[in-house]
């Protein structure tokens, strides 16, 4: 999705993909191509020239993407967020695409380029439909809680450890150039909160009071000590020692009269004024307009035309099925007891509690190493980029999942990071691990993501975008290959990968339960201790993720389940001509697809294979 320049793998990252260059003016309607309507070749290069130019016009509204991509041409730029100018820009420049779109012949495309004209039809029209006044005014006055927004994201992503680079002295200005757009986004941001509180369409008082927490870590932390200022602590050598000292002149300067200043703003604004104001119920059903949002926000994010009921009953229905699997795995360790208890004992268990945030790191690597001994029987393709694994920074982690991932450049100069939770280690549990790196690492979104970048057959809204269905029901689908990969014959690392499979099934009943049923946040916690293994630190976490972004965590679930019976019908149709190495390149290798455009490919490619 356009909005996304992670790939909606890192949802603080995600929230960050609203962007824009320093003055927006609406897009003006692009000029028509006249097409021979015989002639394939000119189909392909009318459809290509049309991503082409729509890529363009997308990097100069949003220069923040163009940075995560290693696109330095707009890297002075923060970008004019959530201003009308901007929505006005970005559903112009989309209905002017789609427009062109709809003067190409598809039925002259090949088989490929078809599958990208209707991703791109498929992406356009919901972008143009999250931006109608159905649904933006709902959205906009709501520039950001606990779990997204540039206030969470942006410290990191100008620490020198984030998306930013800072190879040279260029870089460096342009990181200042960039705090000034920040703060104005943050004045921004309250005007945005007034108009909802005017209308009548506000955050919770619990996202807000997360903020103010987030707001006050920053604020305490001395400007030596802030992530702002860590990039002039790790200068490379072709900076001469004379710019250097300027820059640290610079950057403390900055924090000091900038950065702090208007996060304080934001702290006193949220505190004093908007606090008493948000709304008490946690789902989307008790704000204005919050039904039909979240109706929307469902058929988005899933890619399909699932109701919040459909999606309830589903979650039910795998949260018995999974829960039948705990009580195997409790069989064969011999554990005597009822399934909570059981579950008390493998959350408390010191035994399966890490000893140190070194301790996690070196583990995940050591997951790392033993797959990719494992990983060519599976893979045809694999990512050329390499894969880092840090912790996130104690200043965000406490409202943090339990891992994420961000994407590194396609040319792998950045490489893609896994970063994992160390926040109340007595609370993390090491028969989580396998799961958890299959998952944000290899095989699960550092291949996606990398392998979709790298492949230069792609046009770039298919190599940069995603849609969540798919990014994380890959992701979830990864997990499931520890049994191939022989990770979970250890019956505490399948009580991990099923532990991890519960989350997910959880999150189809409790997300649509706090949105659509009138689930309180006591009660989803209290639900999701009672049917898995997880620490109440991840479940308040989790419950809270629920409420600062509505549906998100559903489709994890929808999509994982759709890639399965997927792979089960070429299975039984294909039989010995199945192959998984091939199967797996069908689904990676055009990069994230909506839901019912993939199960269309794997059709075709069935019925190819059964043919051959």
């Amino acid at each position: 999705m356009r909005f996304s320049f992670a790939a909606t793998v890192s949802l603080a990252v995600l929230a960050m993909g609203l962007g824009s260059c320093a003055s927006i003016q609406p897009a003006p309607p692009q000029v028509a191509l006249t097409l021979t309507p015989t002639d394939p070749a000119d189909a392909h290069n009318a459809l290509f020239a049309l991503f082409k130019d729509d890529d363009e016009a997308t990097l100069k509204l949003n220069p923040m993407s163009a940075i995560y991509r290693g696109d330095l041409r707009y890297a002075d730029r923060f970008g004019d967020y959530i201003t009308d100018a901007y929505y006005d820009a970005t559903r112009a420049q989309a209905e002017a695409s789609l427009a062109r779109l709809h003067q190409i012949d598809r039925a002259w495309l090949n088989e490929t380029d078809q599958v990208a004209y209707d991703v791109f039809d498929f992406q356009e029209k919901d972008l143009i439909e999250s931006l109608s006044p159905r649904i933006l005014p709902l959205t906009r006055v709501r520039p950001l809680n606990h779990f997204y927004g540039f206030q969470s994201a942006y410290p990191t992503f100008a620490s020198g450890k984030g998306g930013a680079p800072f190879a040279t002295l260029l870089d460096y200005e342009n990181n200042l150039r960039r705090h000034a757009g920040y703060v104005t986004w943050i004045d921004r941001a309250i005007g945005r909160f007034r108009e909802g509180e005017a209308a009548g369409v506000v955050e919770t008082k619990m996202t807000i009071r997360n903020v103010i927490e987030q707001l006050d870590n920053q604020l305490a932390q001395k400007p030596e000590t802030s992530q702002y200022y860590t990039p002039v602590t790790m200068f490379p050598a072709s900076i001469p020692a004379g710019e250097q000292a300027r820059l640290k002149t610079q950057y403390r300067a900055a924090i000091v009269g900038q950065l702090m200043p208007a996060t304080k703003r934001l702290r006193d604004f949220l505190a004093t004024e908007y606090l008493p104001r948000a709304r008490d119920g946690s789902g989307e059903m008790y704000m204005k307009g919050g039904d039909a949002l979240y109706r929307y926000q469902i058929k988005s994010t899933t890619t399909t035309d699932m109701t919040p009921e459909q999606i309830h009953a589903l979650g039910l229905s795998e949260v018995a099925r999974i829960t039948s699997g705990f009580k195997a795995v409790q069989g064969e360790i011999g554990y005597q007891g009822n399934l909570p208890q059981f579950f008390d004992y493998m959350r408390t268990n010191a035994r399966f509690q890490p000893k140190s945030r070194q301790a996690l790191t070196y583990g995940f690597y050591a997951i790392g190493k033993e797959g990719q001994a494992r990983i060519p029987g599976l893979f045809s393709s694999v990512p050329k980029a390499k894969l880092a694994i840090r912790p996130y920074d104690p200043t965000i982690e406490k409202f943090q999942a339990g891992g994420s991932y961000e994407q590194g450049t396609p040319d792998g100069s950045r490489p893609g990071t896994f970063y994992f939770n160390a926040y109340n280690l007595p609370e993390r549990q090491t028969w989580g691990m396998t799961t958890l790196f299959l998952h944000e690492g290899e095989p699960g979104h550092h291949f996606q993501v990398s392998l979709a970048q790298e492949n230069d057959a792609l046009p770039p809204f298919m190599k940069f975008g995603g849609n969540t269905a798919y990014v994380e029901g890959w992701a979830l689908y990864a997990e499931t290959l520890g049994y191939d990969m022989g990770f979970y014959k250890d019956p505490y690392a399948r009580f991990g990968t099923l532990n991890d499979e519960m989350l997910r099934a959880m999150r189809l009943v409790v997300d649509t339960g706090l949105h659509s049923k009138g689930w309180t946040r006591e009660q989803s916690i209290a639900y999701m201790l009672s049917h898995s293994g997880m620490g109440k630190t991840d479940a308040i976490a989790e419950v809270e993720r629920y409420i600062a972004i509505p549906s998100q965590a559903t489709a994890y679930k929808v999509g994982a389940l759709t890639i399965q019976k997927l792979r089960k019908k070429a299975e039984t149709e294909l039989g010995p001509k199945f192959n998984i190495r091939d199967f797996h390149a069908q689904v990676l290798m055009t990069g994230a697809l909506p839901l019912a455009i993939l199960e269309a490919k794997i059709d075709r490619w069935i019925a190819t294979r059964k043919a051959g």
